[in-house]
């Protein structure tokens, strides 16, 4: 059983995004919220962090409607933690002699899934 969380149309870019889910993908949910605690990408950690949290409420919930055995947050572990590319609003600048420079600005939509470490 696993707990999913998405987040979409985040208004950051899919290429700052990805360095952050590489550094948490595969570890441990409570060593992956102290990594985007002290992250020192301030506008995309906390971001993270809430679709984290998001996937481990998930799960404990799945658990909770099926009466199955839960376990602690120490045996959960992050098994799926990427980012796809979202929606591209386009936006014309003016540039010199009466030109148009088209600027691209991208969206992202993360998914994380979390599930119990194997025995």
């Amino acid at each position: 059983m696993r707990g999913t969380a998405y987040i979409k149309h985040l208004r950051v870019s899919p290429k700052k995004v990805k360095p952050v889910l590489d550094q948490i993908r595969g570890k441990r949910v409570s060593e992956a919220e102290a990594i985007l605690k002290l992250h020192r990408k301030r506008k995309i950690a906390p971001m993270v962090l809430q679709v984290l949290e998001a996937a481990k409420a998930s799960y404990y919930d799945k658990i909770r409607h099926t009466g199955a055995m839960g376990v602690s947050e120490d045996d959960l572990v992050v098994r799926v933690a990427k980012v796809d590319r979202g929606s591209i609003w386009k936006r014309i600048r003016p540039a010199w002699r009466g030109r148009a420079v088209l600027i691209r600005r991208r969206r992202s939509h993360i998914r994380i899934e979390v599930e119990p470490k194997e025995a």
